[in-house]
């Protein structure tokens, strides 16, 4: 049978039907994942079409996976950082939802106050186990959606749970059933998607569940979750670990609304961005993310990463306040003590600071040659270059004029007496056995002592 379809204008067959596969044995894909040497990508060269939802956006899971790989916050920790969320995402949500643990009186109170907050974004959600006694956690927590674990490769079906897949199926189910019943919007975790048998249950089991959305007129996500970072965006690579695969297979044979379809991705393999990218690209209208992409081993897509990735997409900000992020960055590392790396894009320390002699010349001439894009601006970070035995003295000028915020015609050259002055103090003390970066201070002291009366006048301009 064929349809004309009004989303593509074209005539199309009408969908196929998957059926549940209750295979005795399961399905590890062995021939991909041996455990003994590293995970095969395959490709059948089949491409799926590219089919960018109307809208997408970001949630959160900070309060919840990513709390899992760090030392448990505080409830104001929380508090500060979900108001620094909301700021982030803007007005239009485009951070729309974060999710919470409900197991202890932290993450109750942490809840409690992030709702008095009153907020509009981002939403409250929560996570609990696929058992009916959470729901009641749920009720009392007054929210409207909860995530339901319902892992679906046969590596947790049989080895974990110990089931078969249609008893998986039914248990599953009946809980999401438990969930509608009482008015709670399920959001269901596909766990382990990217070694499920796509055909043989995830399909079928997204059929049921969409079957169950439209009898309920509730609307049921499915979040499909990366858990080992076994996705690839390559075009043509096939199921398990084709994300275009899984998103454009859950949207046209499952019939999962776009908005009803989430990613949740981890870093194993390096890939996490790009398949967040991707899983937007191919009809998904949410990714999930943590600030500074905390969680479980390697962590999950960073939040600020495809804030940006958006703003790229999409060619505007959406209302997002991107200076943020930085505040984010030196919150979590000053008051919660979570270690940034140096070199983490965005948020690490040496993200826009430059070290190379030619590259310190030509951050002096034109710092976009050399710079990103307008740090200073978007992120409330500056670039800078760092002062070391490397950077000449292209560097110094470079840290003078930022340092004491000097524009055009007040711009000082490095060929400036004063410059000269001070690349002869810094190689000085390299030549005598320094291996460490010149702080501010120590730089501004080599100014105040060559002209005080001239050191006067730059402070003069930074104050301004």
């Amino acid at each position: 049978m064929i349809a004309f379809d009004k989303k593509n204008n074209l005539l199309m067959q009408n969908k196929y039907q998957y059926s549940l596969q209750d295979v005795e044995e399961p399905n590890l894909y062995r021939e991909i994942f041996d455990y003994e040497h590293i995970p095969k990508i395959s490709f059948n060269m089949r491409h799926v079409p590219m089919s960018v939802p109307d809208e997408i956006w970001m949630t959160d899971t900070t309060f919840r996976d990513g709390q899992q790989s760090v030392s448990p916050f505080t409830p104001m920790q929380i508090l500060h950082l979900f108001k620094l969320m909301s700021r982030l995402g803007g007005p239009n949500g485009l951070i729309r939802q974060s999710e919470f643990f409900l197991y202890t009186k932290n993450d109750q109170e942490a809840l409690h106050l992030c709702q008095d907050a009153g907020l509009k974004f981002p939403e409250i959600t929560t996570w609990i186990r696929a058992n009916e006694q959470d729901f009641e956690l749920v009720k009392q927590a007054g929210v409207q959606e909860t995530g339901i674990l319902v892992s679906c490769s046969d590596y947790h079906i049989f080895k974990k749970m110990h089931l078969t897949r249609g008893q998986a199926m039914e248990k599953y189910l009946g809980i999401v059933k438990k969930a509608l019943e009482r008015g709670i919007r399920p959001r269901c975790h596909f766990e382990d998607i990217t070694r499920a048998d796509f055909y043989g249950f995830v399909l079928p089991f997204a059929e049921q569940l969409m079957n169950l959305s439209r009898e309920s007129g509730i609307p049921i996500k499915i979040r499909a979750c990366d858990t080992m970072g076994y996705g690839v965006s390559f075009p043509g690579a096939a199921l398990p670990r084709s994300v275009p695969g899984i998103v454009y297979g859950l949207n046209h044979y499952a019939m999962v609304p776009s908005a009803q379809l989430e990613w949740h991705g981890h870093n194993d393999f390096y890939k996490v961005v790009s398949n967040a990218s991707t899983a937007w690209l191919y009809g998904c209208s949410s990714v999930n993310c943590t600030l500074l992409g905390i969680g479980e081993r390697t962590g999950n897509c960073p939040m600020e990463a495809m804030a940006v990735e958006y703003q790229a997409l999409r060619g505007d900000d959406g209302g997002m306040d991107m200076t943020a992020v930085t505040e984010i960055a030196d919150y979590m590392e000053r008051e919660i003590g979570i270690e940034i790396s140096p070199r983490q894009p965005l948020v690490g320390r040496h993200f826009n600071v430059t070290r190379a002699g030619i590259h310190a010349d030509g951050m002096l001439k034109d710092e976009e040659i050399y710079n990103v894009f307008d740090t200073a601006k978007i992120l409330n970070r500056p670039a800078v270059v760092a002062v070391d035995s490397r950077g000449g003295t292209a560097s110094i000028a470079h840290w003078l004029n930022s340092y004491f915020r000097l524009t055009g015609d007040n711009m000082v050259e490095k060929t400036d007496p004063l410059i000269v002055s001070m690349r002869q103090q810094v190689d000085a003390m390299y030549a005598e056995g320094r291996n460490t970066v010149m702080g501010d201070e120590e730089l501004e002291i080599m100014v105040r002592r060559y002209d005080v009366d001239r050191y006067e006048h730059l402070l003069f301009h930074k104050s301004k």
